[in-house]
């Protein structure tokens, strides 16, 4: 059986008050959506996974899960609103899949039992909604003159609160996005299977599948993982190293600046050791990986690129992952030319592309006195060390 999740991820928070997506917030070891994509692409019986991301661009980084199966991960562009963004995440699922399930990235803590229960749910009935019952006693009210007033008290045993995921078999879903295009607006897809005539059926959800919409839930997730109060200072280091051959007929760019001199370093980049080891030193800080991983020799949108342009985008990375850079060391070991003159000029320009003060970014130049390749003049290297703080 083949199993499709999309997973929305398309919405801006503002409940929440924080001025990025809610989504892209850390709990502890990852945003909500790391550990929503976590879940769906560490489940068995999950054949891809659909991400609906806001418009712009975004780098996904989903770490404790085989790497193969981030093949079947990708990423589409949401819409106005959330059945927008279900329905272009629709129009991309596989047309071999049976079920389709879709996910709040915003439930971070969805368990591989309730995934189970839904797929089962959804395979048999057609449509299925993971919901709790209330166990509180439910009063409809009314606003008045005099104030908000009970009018109505509600049967609580008939009353169940709807979380996700929510699934549907294939026919039953392009229905209800059908539905959804026609015009009609529905808080999620169960509303629209129902409009398209479908009876959807509950299965127990888990009172633990809680979505974050406010500032306290975000701190009750953090609680929960174990890194509530350790938010506001949190600092990470990471390291950064690069080398590169010296060759005839290629100019020597460090730190964003072409000095002059009769050889430059071979790569498929501009060959920018200072901004190669800061990027990786970046990246590594916040477990992102390395330079090879975002931006490989193998993609030709790469070739020839000013380096800077890396930096920044790893720099955007992170503070998509929540931490700003504190301050980054950067040390250039390179036998010719000296690099003193420069260095100034280097430092300003990283600080410009990592959004810093130059004041936070340090740059020196060593020689390797003669041992190995970089000592004879063959080679030039860079050491980087940064600091990130949580934002």
């Amino acid at each position: 059986m083949h199993v499709t999740a999309i997973i929305a991820a398309a919405g801006s928070g503002r409940r929440l008050g924080s001025a990025k997506p809610k989504q892209m917030l850390d709990i502890g070891g990852g945003s909500m959506l790391q550990h929503s994509l976590k879940a769906f692409l560490a489940h068995p019986r999950i054949s891809e996974v659909i991400v609906v991301l806001p418009p712009g661009p975004a780098a996904i980084v989903v770490d404790g899960v085989d790497p193969s199966r981030l093949q079947a991960m990708r990423a589409v562009t949401g819409g106005e609103r959330r059945q927008d963004s279900v329905a272009n995440a629709f129009d991309q699922v596989a047309a071999s899949s049976d079920v389709v399930l879709i996910h709040d990235a915003a439930r971070p803590f969805v368990s591989a039992a309730l995934i189970d229960r839904t797929i089962d749910a959804a395979m048999t009935h057609g449509a299925a909604i993971a919901a709790v019952q209330s166990r509180d006693t439910v009063k409809r009210v009314e606003r008045q003159p005099e104030g908000t007033v009970i009018v109505d008290t509600i049967p609580r045993e008939g009353v169940y609160l709807a979380q996700t995921p929510q699934g549907f078999r294939r026919a039953v879903l392009a229905a209800a996005v059908a539905v959804g295009r026609s015009g009609v607006d529905a808080t999620d897809e169960a509303m629209l299977a129902e409009r398209a005539g479908y009876l959807v059926h509950v299965v127990d959800g888990d009172p633990g599948n809680v979505k974050i919409t406010t500032a306290e839930d975000l701190e009750a997730a953090r609680q929960r993982m174990g890194t509530a109060g350790q938010t506001p200072g949190l600092s990470r280091v990471g390291t950064g190293y690069d080398l590169h051959r010296l060759v005839e007929g290629r100019p020597l760019v460090i730190g964003g600046v072409t000095i002059p001199s009769d050889r430059g370093a071979l790569a498929h980049s501009d060959g920018d050791v200072a901004c190669h080891a800061a990027t990786d030193a970046i990246l590594g800080a916040a477990s992102l990986g390395d330079i090879g991983r975002h931006f490989p020799d193998s993609d030709p949108r790469w070739k020839d690129i000013n380096s800077l342009v890396l930096l920044r985008e790893a720099a955007r990375m992170v503070r998509e992952q929540g931490y700003e850079i504190g301050n980054i060391d950067v040390t250039v070991i390179l036998e010719r030319p000296k690099i003193k003159d420069v260095i100034e000029e280097m430092r300003s320009r990283m600080a410009g592309a990592m959004g810093i003060d130059p004041a936070c970014v340090s740059l020196k130049g060593k020689t390797n006195e003669g041992v190995d390749a970089v000592g004879r003049g063959e080679a030039i290297a860079a050491h980087a060390i940064a600091l990130l703080q949580r934002a």
